[in-house]
């Protein structure tokens, strides 16, 4: 199910939308849940990146997405195993696997060898991640409850990215199948009322 790169797409972009409302929805939070949270939506982004990348037909892309997969499995470690976590580290984690991610994105952007408009899609995710990474070095200080209200932010802008970027997919595969298919279609149609009406 997952092999369809739009899938993977719209799946990424629900767990990142879902995770944005999370971490919005509690404001309470600590550095350990936020830790937590970061580290679950980091793990399964990192295997919807192996997906994307086995899903590729080019060699291209295919190392994109597992350099991006690479980077959310790190980070998601580097969060679990950092022995007391404070909000400094895990800005520190979150601002660099933003930055990281990217930049990998962008780079992902130029040998997709996608249309346009996905292209420019892809670019604008990885432009919206590199700002939120920047965003966060440039207030290392902030505590756990400020990161989780940008992390949901950064969460529910990225993922609505995703989404549009899985949908215009999926519209795009759909467009190329119909035109593939019409023309055979309209072929065949002509040949067989001729072949019966020689019967």
């Amino acid at each position: 199910m997952l092999k369809s790169p739009s899938t993977s797409l719209i799946v990424r972009g629900v767990l990142a939308v879902a995770v944005g409302i999370m971490a919005l929805a509690w404001p309470g939070i600590t550095v350990l849940a936020l830790v937590f949270l970061f580290a679950v939506y980091a793990f399964i982004a990192s295997g919807l990146q192996a997906m994307r990348a086995f899903s590729s037909r080019e060699a291209g892309p295919v190392v994109g997405h597992l350099l991006v997969g690479l980077v959310d499995l790190a980070a998601g470690v580097l969060a679990l195993v950092w022995p007391g976590p404070t909000a400094l580290v895990l800005v520190l984690i979150v601002g660099s696997w933003a930055v990281a991610t990217g930049l990998f994105e962008i780079t992902a952007a130029f040998q997709a060898g996608e249309p346009a408009g996905t292209r420019a899609l892809y670019i604008l995710a990885g432009l919206v991640s590199v700002a939120f990474g920047v965003a966060v070095f440039a207030h290392p200080g902030v505590g756990a409850i400020t990161l989780a209200l940008l992390f949901g932010l950064f969460n529910l802008i990225y993922g609505a990215s995703m989404l549009v970027q899985g949908i215009e997919l999926r519209r795009t595969g759909k467009t190329l199948r119909s035109l593939v298919n019409g023309p055979a279609a309209a072929v065949g149609t002509p040949g067989r009322l001729h072949s019966s009406s020689r019967r």
